[in-house]
C-alpha cells in the first residue's frame, strides 16, 4: 500500500471522528495529515511527511485556537439587551431603602431595583439617601426579579 493511501485513509479516520464528536480541532489536524498525503505523493520521505502533517495540523490548530480567543465574550442572557427587552430603559428612583434596594414604578408596577455590587456607594452631594443618589437610572440587567440599574 502506498504512503499516500495510507495518509488519505487517516485522514478520512479523522474526519469521520470530527463528525462524531463535533471536535473542529479534529478537522484541523485532518488537514494537517492531508497535507502529508499530499507531500507523499510529491516523493517526500516518510520523515518530511510526519514534519509537514506536524507543522500543517499543529498550525492549522494554533491558528484556530487563536482566532477563537481573538472573538468578543458573549454577554450574559442577564444583561443582553437582545434578550431582554428592559435592558436600556429608563426608571426614576425617588429614594432608596436601607438595605440598598428601591421600589421603581417601571411598565405599570412596582419593580425592586438595586445597584451593581460593584458600583461604590456615592456618600456626596445634596440628591443622595441612603449613600446612593436618586434621580434618572438606566436598567443595566435584570438579577431573578429584580432591576440592576445604572446611573444616566
Amino acid at each position: 500500500m502506498e504512503q499516500s493511501t495510507i495518509w488519505w485513509l487517516l485522514t478520512g479516520t479523522l474526519i469521520v471522528v470530527e463528525l462524531a464528536t463535533g471536535t473542529f480541532y479534529l478537522l484541523m489536524m485532518a488537514v494537517g495529515i492531508a497535507a502529508a498525503a499530499i507531500a507523499a505523493h510529491l516523493g517526500l520521505s516518510v520523515i518530511e511527511q510526519i514534519i509537514t502533517a506536524a507543522v500543517v495540523g499543529g498550525g492549522a490548530v494554533a491558528l484556530w485556537h487563536w482566532r477563537r480567543l481573538q472573538e468578543p465574550k458573549p454577554i450574559h442572557a442577564s444583561s443582553n439587551p437582545d434578550t431582554i427587552i428592559d435592558i436600556g430603559q429608563s426608571v426614576h428612583v425617588e429614594r432608596w431603602h436601607a438595605d440598598g434596594t428601591a421600589t421603581v414604578k417601571y411598565r405599570g408596577a412596582n419593580w425592586t431595583a438595586i445597584l451593581p455590587a460593584s458600583e461604590s456607594t456615592n456618600t456626596t452631594g445634596a440628591d443622595t439617601e441612603n449613600g446612593h443618589k436618586t434621580g434618572n437610572f438606566r436598567i443595566k440587567a435584570l438579577q431573578g426579579s429584580r432591576l440592576v440599574l445604572e446611573k444616566i
